[in-house]
């Protein structure tokens, strides 16, 4: 068994408070994802010029239900590991890119304001990359968890960018 799955599994036993810690970090990933729910893509949305290469609908939902799972584990196992490290400051990255993913919905969807978008998701992929250097201090596991995470908002920015370009 390699040491993160029997961390994985000692976890889940030795310590009773460690499931309702995973169980927290999965509502609070859910949680703000949560909030785009109050800003879905209207009727603006859908007269804008969008790019050629911009996905259908229907993808979002599934990528970032994963997305939101795998920030979720990163986040529990960060929070549960032995190191010695501080984890306040890993923790509190953690927090401030679920915060600018929240954002994102309310000014892009809400405000229809793609630049501020835009602007938003630059500071999101920074906090995203700062969380995923600050997580490996505790977990390799944690930090490559949120690399797909990193990858899909290097496409989104790029897709936001351009709805900002076309749209002008």
């Amino acid at each position: 068994m390699t040491s993160q799955a029997q961390s994985l599994s000692e976890a889940s036993t030795s310590d009773g408070r460690q499931i309702p810690a995973l169980v927290f970090f999965v509502v609070l990933c859910f949680a703000v994802a949560a909030t785009g729910g109050f800003f879905p893509p209207d009727e603006w949305y859908a007269l804008l010029n969008q790019p050629t290469y911009a996905p259908p609908n229907w993808v979002f939902g599934p990528v970032w239900t994963l997305l939101y799972l795998l920030m979720a584990v990163s986040g529990w196992l960060v929070w549960q590991s032995e190191s010695t490290v501080s984890k306040r400051a890993p923790l509190a990255a953690f927090g401030a890119q679920l915060i600018l993913n929240a954002a994102w919905s309310a000014l892009f969807f809400g405000f229809h304001d793609p630049g501020w978008a835009v602007v938003d998701i630059c500071l999101l992929w920074l906090a995203i990359l700062c969380t995923i250097v600050l997580f490996r201090t505790h977990s390799k596991t944690a930090s490559m968890l949120l690399m797909p995470y990193l990858a899909w908002v290097s496409f989104a920015a790029m897709l936001n960018y351009d709805f900002w370009s076309l749209n002008r």
